[in-house]
């Protein structure tokens, strides 16, 4: 029991701290205010919570989840969104996919069509946005931004799942120490507040389905994976229904998409976590313990990580997405049959372009795909 609850600790901090930031970045990029941000938290928190609590118990496995992290990092390199009423309704339309994907079974084996090479080039260029963003930090606070790089790269010799979140507590000391730290404000728990949807046509198609791709196959898919290698045979209708229906509830309240875990779930599916598999199920309760306290608390660590410098929130975010940038990236151009076309997507998906107010991730989506249909009627020729 010790081992299942101290292993769901070690994956809520890791996963929270390292990527928290990215979901701010995400709040702040479509003009969410404070108390609006705060509510996004705390809905991602119960969305996780409720997920997986109910899904580990009923199925008797450890099914664990997280909010979407590169759906956050798409949130947050998206331009040209005209409200934070009009992301909610991204959220809502993503949801609503992820609901239909698990109900009308062709719809997901039309997302699994999806080359991967493309779906991962995408992911890439959404990343590297973020990850060059810490970078342009580096002339402004050459001070603190050097010295958390070099600490990421000689954790994750030895952590690699508390990385980024030694850097995190690193870099607030760092930044004390160098009088960076704004005042912080009084610390309270979390209140939800209604957040009510706008139906942007360039949002829904620019954000809202690149949100949903970005979370089936980054986030679903390899969920899916961690389990079934570690034994489990999950169950893909009732997962999707839950966390569908967990990331529409909660989008009401402005968050983004809740879905199965990828790396937090390997912290839990092992035998650091139980020896027997057969017990490891026990890790959920525990998780969803964690997390439901994160959502309580969402406010103050919303507070908290506000009175940080945008440069150590930006460095803790880019080493954080480092690694995801460079296997998305290995992936795209693995093979060498899609190479173009998954650089082309991953160059028109990284530039930010916005064109008839819909975003880059959609752009570089269909400019992979137009040159994989291009390339396939040139060779039946």
């Amino acid at each position: 029991m010790l081992s299942a609850a101290t292993a769901a600790l070690v994956a809520t901090v890791a996963g929270v701290g390292g990527t928290l930031p990215v979901v701010l970045a995400a709040a702040q990029a479509v003009g969410a205010t404070p108390q609006q941000a705060s509510s996004w938290v705390s809905g991602l928190g119960l969305a996780t919570a409720a997920t997986a609590l109910v899904l580990s118990v009923r199925y008797r496995m450890p099914v664990i989840t997280a909010w979407s992290t590169p759906g956050a990092a798409l949130i947050a390199s998206t331009s040209g969104v005209p409200s934070f009423r009009a992301a909610v309704g991204a959220f809502v339309l993503a949801a609503v996919l992820i609901l239909l994907t698990a109900a009308v079974r062709p719809l997901g084996r039309l997302i699994e069509r999806i080359p991967a090479s493309i779906a991962a080039a995408m992911l890439a260029g959404i990343l590297l946005r973020l990850v060059v963003a810490m970078v342009e930090h580096l002339p402004h606070a050459p001070l603190l931004v050097l010295p958390l790089v070099g600490l990421f790269l000689v954790t994750r010799r030895f952590w690699p799942a508390l990385a980024s979140l030694v850097v995190l507590v690193a870099g607030a000391l760092l930044a004390v120490a160098l009088g960076m730290v704004k005042p912080v404000p009084a610390l309270g728990l979390s209140t939800l507040a209604f957040a009510a949807p706008a139906w942007d046509a360039a949002t829904l198609i620019g954000l809202g389905v690149p949100l949903y791709l970005v979370t089936m196959a980054s986030q679903n898919l390899p969920g899916f994976a961690v389990l079934r290698a570690s034994g489990y045979r999950p169950p893909t209708q009732p997962v999707l229904l839950a966390t569908g229906a967990a990331s529409l509830a909660t989008a009401f309240v402005g968050a983004h998409t809740s879905n199965l875990a990828a790396i937090s779930a390997a912290l839990c599916t092992g035998p650091e976590a139980h020896p027997d598999p057969a017990e490891r199920w026990k890790t959920g309760p525990f998780y969803a313990l964690w997390w439901g306290l994160i959502a309580l608390f969402g406010a103050s660590l919303v507070g908290l990580f506000g009175a940080l410098p945008p440069a150590l929130l930006a460095t803790v975010a880019g080493t954080a997405l480092l690694g995801s940038m460079a296997s998305a990236m290995g992936s795209a151009l693995a093979g060498d049959q899609d190479r173009l076309a998954a650089a082309g997507t991953l160059a028109v998906t990284a530039s930010g372009v916005t064109l008839m107010g819909v975003g880059s991730a959609f752009w570089g989506l269909c400019f992979g795909l137009l040159v994989l249909a291009a390339d396939g009627i040139r060779q039946r020729r």
